[in-house]
């Protein structure tokens, strides 16, 4: 008995210094956490990231730190295939804030989700194109009555450009029916295996596939400017945390003025941060910019209301949007404010 006692307090004694240090020093450690302000990863989330333009703001205010420098370490994005996906995304996020489609942030409002619109991030569909296999007899959009058409996403800025476009046509909408594929290369590779007849498609995918399809219409030759996407977070999240917001929106909109300033500097980052090919980019870039695809974040109600009027047209809208209840301007500068 004497020998196991000893034997006993032999072993057991530093298995308990042991645990004695390790829970010191997760104490330490636990504590080194806590004083670090910010210490939790800061991620937002942005529709079609990666794959399209719409988020070629956040890239470069990544990169050159505007973000930092206007108050949150964003380490993060999110992204998605589009439409009601992105809208879960943000308000699902911890820093509830991302860009999502237009059609898609009116959809989760009239749902009675709780959202509030903070900023415009995009105003034009100039990048947006509708393509086809080379050896198609699809030659214009009247030819497409009876055939299947790609989108990314319901609710998306695909599917609503390519609704605007059948109305611009007198095309009515249930003539052609639309398949929701994920993304825009799910949708070209459904194309490509002959499941739709035609599939919406937009820059850079447009320039760095260009031999691989035939354009059946572009958005720019029959659509005027609008506003496409949407800035948007919770109420709650806003209420609590304004000044992150404002430090969003205040980096936003020092990246979009980089991109403007210097283009070609902001391909070259596209490069870097999304693995584009040098020579796309720079064109997909300055494609861009003629038109001002990104805006700096204010409101333009005559933007605002031209892509109401589509929803309306298709259906998607049965009553006029209170802006003035669903946007929010102070999160914006000071002198992009008072647009509305």
């Amino acid at each position: 008995m004497a020998g196991s006692e000893v034997e006993g307090r032999n072993v057991t004694q530093p298995r308990r210094r042991v645990f004695a240090n390790w829970r010191m020093a997760v104490a330490c450690c636990a504590a080194i956490l806590a004083s670090v302000p910010n210490a939790r990863a800061e991620e937002i989330s942005v529709t079609q990231w990666g794959q399209s333009l719409y988020g070629a703001p956040f890239a470069v205010g990544l990169e050159k730190d505007f973000f930092k420098q206007a108050g949150i370490d964003i380490t993060g994005i999110i992204g998605s295939g589009g439409g009601g996906t992105t809208v879960r995304n943000i308000l699902a996020s911890p820093t509830a804030y991302g860009e999502v489609a237009f059609a898609a942030a009116i959809a989760a409002a009239q749902q009675g989700l709780d959202l509030v619109v903070v900023n415009v991030g995009t105003r034009t569909i100039a990048e947006s194109t509708l393509v086809t296999m080379p050896n198609s007899d699809i030659r214009s959009l009247e030819d497409l009555i009876g055939k299947k058409v790609a989108i990314t996403s319901p609710k998306s800025s695909s599917e609503l450009i390519f609704i605007m476009e059948l109305n611009q046509k007198n095309i009515p909408v249930s003539k052609v029916t639309r398949i929701a594929a994920g993304g825009y290369p799910a949708a070209l590779t459904m194309l490509e295996q002959g499941a739709v007849s035609a599939a919406g498609l937009i820059e850079p995918l447009s320039i760095i596939r260009a031999s691989r399809y035939r354009t059946v219409i572009a958005a720019r030759d029959i659509l005027p400017p609008m506003t496409t996407s949407f800035g948007i977070t919770t109420r709650a999240f806003a209420k609590e945390h304004p000044d992150k917001l404002r430090a969003i929106l205040a980096g936003r909109r020092a990246a979009v003025d980089a991109i403007y300033a210097d283009p070609d500097a902001a391909a070259e980052i596209l490069v870097k941060s999304w693995n584009f090919d040098p020579a796309v980019a720079k064109v997909a870039v300055q494609n861009m910019i003629g038109p001002k695809m990104w805006s700096r974040g204010e409101f333009d109600r005559v933007e605002l209301d031209r892509a109401a009027n589509s929803l309306s047209l298709i259906g998607e809208l049965k009553t006029s949007i209170d802006w003035k209840s669903l946007v929010d301007e102070s999160y914006l500068p000071k002198d992009l404010q008072g647009k509305m």
